[in-house]
């Protein structure tokens, strides 16, 4: 065993590997980027709706999320803080790209969801906290947006206690109602925390520590309300306990306001401290693969045009055991062939650096790797690993996609195809529209076919047109020999994905009765919970 295998266990324990999740606007981007600034590791923020001379967050770098103000697809920060190297993932905010972001919660160790004070838990939120407890993720819950009006903080704990069944552990707790922040109560050693803004929230807040007796002095009823809903928590059983946070059972709460970076180091130094480490993960066959174990990963986001001058794809894949070292060569378990990792990168944001070696828990980019696809697993040595394969979701939108220039009909397919290997939707196939046809795109939401037209026109140089089909309701076709059933139906038919699956799409649930009734040995399967 080299010196580097020696170091895993240390290595392992020095990293942090967790993303941000969040509803829309809820300033996820902007607290990315103010958790790299606390860090150093940018020296000044950017804004997510930014002005004149300003620059957008770094984690933003397509040029349709620079012009919307929204995150569309995730996004890989490493930097150090203090000893410790951080894996940051931001994740996209919107419902249609939920698959992306079910993507990076199977690839890192805790999570940070995001609230917004005037909005408290949101439909999007619950769903990407169900992804967390479905995997066992750590949650940190992070209360934004202090600094505007917004709800009563016993009220936001008390939805987040009865919503999602985490027992709320208070960290810090807020002086002051929303919209009228004067600092933080800080719940471990009873310290008021008040902050000095600075111009446009650009360079981390100065902070200044007060003493119990000075605090009460200077905020008077205040500092009193603060002290006493946060004892009154703790009484309740909501002081900090590790065990339950790392079980998942409990959700340390912090308050602040990202936009003007306050309350966000306590938020990074919570990460530091107490965050999980790596741990084994889990094979196909239900065995914990250790950290020492040969080196082993799994792919879970592949992307193109990140370099434009370039054009070049990279496939993000977590390390799950082992070491990796630049050159070394990995197999991947879909093909069984080998290859070598010349071309390896670590990324912060759209930067990119060349990377030599990892460890368990960073995310590597690997250049040109075009065989990758998202749920690949990657390993060296013997014996061999499989990962599970990431689940795909259950479609709800249709659409047939044509080139507007027949004549780059070969550009168009390889666009399309690369599209697909990304994630970015699924492309699927119809036999009752003929083998030559135009593709059949199928996402989650209507916003990935506006990054499809978008990535199309811009990156790829092809413009397309997309014909909407009515399907509504999706169904998995048990038996291929009864297509023809589904495909004569009443506009209804049988689309077929590249991994063989075949689904039944209908215009509505009346269609689909009608289509029972006449053939009641038709054997149709739902997707259960929409997770195929």
């Amino acid at each position: 065993m080299g010196a580097r295998e020696t170091d895993v266990p240390y290595e392992a324990a020095r990293r942090r590997t967790f993303a941000v999740i969040s509803h829309p606007d809820a300033g996820k981007s902007t607290l990315t980027e103010a958790i790299a600034l606390h860090a150093k590791a940018i020296s000044q923020a950017g804004a997510v709706h930014g002005k004149a001379g300003r620059r957008t967050v770094v984690s933003d770098w397509m040029r349709m999320e620079q012009a919307r103000g929204i995150s569309i697809t995730s996004a890989v920060l490493r930097f150090s803080h203090r000893d410790t190297l951080i894996n940051l993932v931001d994740t996209p905010g919107h419902a249609d790209f939920s698959e992306d972001t079910y993507r990076v919660v199977s690839a890192v160790d805790s999570v940070v969801m995001l609230l917004d004070a005037a909005k408290g838990l949101e439909a999007q939120t619950l769903k990407l906290f169900d992804v967390c407890r479905s995997q066992g993720v750590p949650v940190i819950t992070f209360v934004n947006k202090w600094d505007r009006p917004g709800r009563d903080a016993l009220d936001l704990c008390d939805e987040l206690a009865t919503h999602t069944g985490l027992q709320p552990m208070p960290l810090t707790w807020p002086i002051g109602p929303a919209g009228e922040f004067h600092g933080l109560l800080d719940c471990r050693d009873g310290t008021m925390v008040r902050y000095q803004r600075t111009v446009g929230g650009a360079t981390a807040a100065q902070e200044e520590r007060l003493d119990p007796a000075v605090a009460a002095a200077q905020e008077g009823p205040a500092w009193s309300r603060a002290c006493e809903e946060a004892d009154l928590l703790d009484a309740s059983g909501g002081g900090f306990d590790h065990e339950l946070f790392l079980a998942a059972e409990a959700s340390p709460v912090l308050f602040g306001a990202a936009l003007l970076n306050h309350g966000v180091r306590h938020l990074l130094d919570f990460l530091v401290d107490f965050a999980p480490a790596p741990r084994p993960r889990v094979d196909v066959a239900g065995r914990p693969r250790r950290l020492d174990a040969p080196f082993s990963a799994f792919v879970f986001k592949v992307q193109t045009g990140m370099n434009p001058a370039h054009r070049d794809q990279i496939a993000f894949a977590r390390v799950c055991s082992g070491v990796f070292e630049r050159g070394m060569v990995v197999t991947n378990v879909a093909t069984g062939k080998p290859f070598a990792t010349k071309y390896v990168q670590q990324a912060f944001g759209q930067q990119r650096t060349t990377l030599d070696v990892a460890y368990p828990g960073d995310v590597i980019g690997l250049v040109n790797a075009a065989a990758l696809r998202v749920g690949d697993t990657l390993f060296a040595g013997v014996p061999a690993v499989r990962f599970p394969r990431l689940p795909r979701f259950a479609p709800a939108h249709f659409a047939v996609a044509r080139p507007t220039d027949v004549g780059r009909a070969k550009q168009f397919h390889r666009a399309i195809a690369q599209l697909h290997a990304e994630g970015v939707v699924q492309v699927m196939r119809s036999q009752r529209r003929g083998q030559g046809s135009a593709p059949v795109l199928a996402a989650v939401g209507p916003m990935q076919f506006e990054v499809v037209l978008h990535r199309m026109e811009w990156e790829f140089a092809v413009p397309v047109t997309l014909e909407h089909l009515p399907y509504t309701v999706v169904r998995r076709l048990a038996d291929p020999s009864q297509r023809p059933l589904v495909d004569t139906g009443w506009r209804s038919e049988v689309l077929m994905r590249d991994d063989g699956t075949e689904l039944a799409v209908f215009a509505g649930q009346v269609e689909l009765a009608v289509l029972q009734r006449l053939h009641p040995h038709l054997k149709l399967d739902h997707l259960v919970g929409g997770v195929d």
